[in-house]
């Protein structure tokens, strides 16, 4: 079995017709059906049938194209490593950041690995992990700087701090003013979130429906947190995220935190990498740096 050999399936997998694959690999169509031959005979299966608008995989087909996504994930690990072994602390990083996250941890993170290594280069993803994590999983990231979530078998997680998420409103509102904020209270209003779909949402939905309650009645949802914050500071709408990003955009806007009873909601928040994926020096030291980024955080709280 000859890795190009493979390599030429994947393509008429991804074509589904022998002769866009071999246009696509320039070369001839016998050719490649020759290839395609040689690896059926090595694998003494065939791996696809001939349909009326190219050709299908069969089963044993479709689970080496699997394993093809992962050599091919391995090969590109191969090939990163050996370029930081030859370059020493250069390289390409692609970091996954939650948008907290990425407000109190990533700038000094990012600021301490740039003099300890200037030649290293960044690429940062601000998002959520519904769509960070396929990243990750599919080699698009090195590492993630989020909250962490249950234990997965393909993926490690490593602890950063914790991180309090809180209820909040204009600094106007009527909610705002008061010392003690019942969950009906909560109830009663209307919401700007990010997204329903996220953990710190879904802990608020249980929070409330434990106490018989409705979920929370959402009008308004945006992942861009300066948008929210902007609304929420000039209506009655209520938010809910990070206490860390309240207090930092309420240098901005008019935002106050509402002391509600059972808040605030604790989130674990940690970096995520592929379990046996290769990581780079750069990316092993900047996982020491977002740890002690975090520690220092932690220490300025108390």
């Amino acid at each position: 079995m000859e890795l190009r050999d493979i390599e030429y399936f994947a393509v008429i997998a991804e074509h589904g017709n022998v002769r866009r694959a071999a246009d696509t690999l320039e070369m001839s169509p016998p050719a490649l059906s020759k290839s395609l031959r040689r690896l059926e005979k090595a694998m003494q299966a065939k791996l696809v049938k001939r349909s009326t608008k190219g050709v299908e995989l069969t089963v044993v087909g479709s689970a080496l194209l699997a394993q093809v996504r992962r050599i091919r994930l391995t090969l590109d690990d191969v090939a990163r490593e050996a370029a930081d072994l030859s370059q020493g602390r250069a390289g390409h990083l692609r970091i996954g950041a939650g948008p907290t996250t990425a407000e109190y941890l990533l700038p000094t993170a990012y600021c301490a690995l740039m003099e300890e290594a200037p030649n290293v280069t960044m690429e940062i993803t601000v998002s959520d992990h519904d769509v960070m994590l396929p990243m990750l999983r599919n080699g698009s990231l090195d590492l993630i700087a989020n909250h962490l979530g249950p234990a997965e078998t393909d993926l490690e997680q490593e602890f950063l701090c914790d991180n309090a998420f809180v209820a909040f409103a204009s600094a106007v509102h009527p909610l705002a003013k008061k010392k003690q904020v019942t969950l009906a209270d909560l109830a009663q209003e209307r919401w700007a979130m990010n997204s329903p779909s996220l953990a710190s949402q879904a802990w608020l939905f249980r929070t409330l429906e434990a106490s018989g309650l409705p979920r929370p009645r959402i009008v308004l949802t945006s992942r861009y947190h300066p948008l929210r914050f902007g609304i929420i500071a000039s209506s009655r709408l209520l938010g809910f995220t990070s206490r860390r990003s309240v207090r930092q955009a309420a240098r901005t806007y008019p935002l106050a935190e509402i002391r509600a009873h059972g808040f605030p909601w604790i989130r674990r928040d940690g970096v995520i990498y592929r379990k046996d994926a290769y990581l780079s020096p750069a990316a092993q030291r900047f996982i020491e740096i977002l740890k002690s980024t975090a520690q220092n955080v932690t220490r300025k709280k108390q």
